[in-house]
């Protein structure tokens, strides 16, 4: 389970800095509409639940051993 969730971990930070770089190309050409910003804010919020899950994953485990 660990495994998989890097991979999504490190697929999802990609299509975060697509996101992004794509948000930043369309407001070159001037205000660009709302529903573009979510193609970086998705995988941001998953960014965010997939990075907590790994930050206590080893914690988890401690704790676990020790009970």
């Amino acid at each position: 389970m660990s495994k998989l969730m890097r991979q999504v971990h490190r697929w999802l930070s990609i299509a975060f800095t697509a996101g992004v770089l794509g948000y930043i190309a369309v407001m070159t050409q001037g205000q660009p509409p709302y529903w573009v910003g979510l193609f970086a804010l998705i995988p941001l919020i998953l960014l965010l639940a997939t990075g907590l899950y790994l930050f206590v994953l080893p914690y988890a485990l401690k704790a676990r051993r020790q009970a």
